[in-house]
């Protein structure tokens, strides 16, 4: 009898700290790249991503990515880290992608 109740709540903590509330795994975000910026100004060009409702501009995939953007179909699904763009004449909406996969 013991011996049962101590496998039951062995296995009720493995359950409960192998869950995560979100599916971000060790990355920082969850985003949605959703097409290209076709517009022509001195801050435009490169990549829409969708991250918490916000929605951001990038220019580029960190070097290693596995993501063709040229080749994707959109929305794309991704998790990622970032950070916002160290460009001084560009809007505060544009970010650095550090690291990218597919969700």
């Amino acid at each position: 009898m013991l011996r049962t109740k101590l496998l039951l709540g062995v296995f009720f903590v493995f359950c409960f700290v192998g869950c995560k509330k979100t599916n971000t795994g060790d990355f920082q975000s969850i985003g949605i790249i959703t097409g290209w910026d076709l517009r022509l100004c001195a801050c435009c060009g490169g990549c829409y991503i969708q991250i918490d409702n916000v929605v951001y501009e990038f220019d580029t995939l960190p070097a290693g990515s596995s993501i063709d953007l040229q080749n994707a179909t959109f929305p794309l699904y991704v998790k990622l880290d970032w950070q916002l763009s160290t460009k001084t004449a560009c809007p505060d909406k544009r970010i650095d992608i550090l690291r990218i996969v597919k969700q």
